[in-house]
C-alpha cells in the first residue's frame, strides 16, 4: 500500500491518498486540496481514484470536491449523521476566504464496522463521534486515518454543534486505544503519531 500526504492551507488539513499497489485502485481520505498535486500523483502512479472517504462533514475536509475534477468520478463516502454539516458547508467557506462549492452528492453512507473494499485492501470504518456526531476513522493494514477525532497529543475540538467532549474521550478509549499499540495514526491536522504514543502522552486522555 502506498500512502501519500498532501497538506492544504489555510487550516493545514491533511489529505491522504492511499493506493493498492496490486490493482492501482486509490482512495482519498478527506479532500480539502484544491490544487493539482493529488491529480498529478494519481497520474504518476497510474492509479484510479475509486473513493473519497470523508472522516466528517466539516467544510475544511470537503472543500476540494469539485464537479468533474477527477476523471474517474470517485464515489463520496461518509456517515449519514454529518450530512447537515456537509449541506451547510458554504456558510463557513467565506469566513476563511474560500470560494463557495457545489455541495457534493454522497454516494455511500457507512456505519460502524462497515468495510470498504479497495482492490486487495479492506478499509474498516470506526464510528468515533465526539468532534461531530458522524465522525469516523478508517483503519487499513495497521494504519488509522483519524480525521479530527485524535491528533498528536490532543483531541478534536468539541465546542461546535454536535461536539461532545465525554463522547470523544469514550470513542478514543473504546475504538482507538483498543487497537494494537503499533497502529500508526494519520490525523486530519498535524503530525503522524501512534496508539502507543497517545496512550502515554495525550494530555486529554
Amino acid at each position: 500500500m502506498i500512502i501519500k500526504t498532501f497538506v492544504e492551507p489555510p487550516i493545514d488539513n491533511n489529505n491522504y491518498l492511499i493506493i493498492d499497489e496490486e490493482t492501482k485502485e486509490a482512495a482519498l481520505i478527506d479532500c480539502s486540496s484544491i490544487d493539482d498535486r493529488i491529480d498529478e500523483e494519481l497520474e504518476k502512479q497510474g492509479a484510479n481514484l475509486k473513493y473519497i472517504l470523508l472522516t466528517h462533514g466539516h467544510f475544511d475536509h470537503i472543500a476540494g470536491i469539485r464537479p468533474g475534477r477527477f476523471k474517474s468520478h470517485p464515489q463520496v463516502v461518509m456517515h449519514k449523521a454529518d450530512l447537515g454539516w456537509l449541506n451547510n458547508a458554504n456558510q463557513y467557506m467565506s469566513m476563511f476566504g474560500m470560494p463557495e462549492i457545489t455541495i457534493p452528492k454522497v454516494d455511500i453512507f457507512v456505519e460502524d464496522n462497515d468495510t470498504v473494499k479497495l482492490g486487495s485492501l479492506e478499509i474498516k470504518v470506526l464510528h468515533t463521534p465526539g468532534h461531530t456526531q458522524g465522525g469516523v476513522c478508517y483503519l487499513v493494514d495497521g494504519n488509522l486515518f483519524s480525521g479530527d477525532t485524535i491528533f498528536k497529543e490532543a483531541v478534536g475540538r468539541c465546542d461546535l454543534e454536535g461536539g461532545n467532549f465525554n463522547q470523544i474521550v469514550e470513542s478514543i478509549e473504546d475504538k482507538i486505544f483498543t487497537l494494537p499499540p503499533e497502529t500508526v495514526i494519520y490525523p486530519g491536522h498535524g503530525r503522524i503519531t501512534s496508539v502507543e504514543w497517545e496512550k502515554v502522552h495525550n494530555r486529554f486522555m
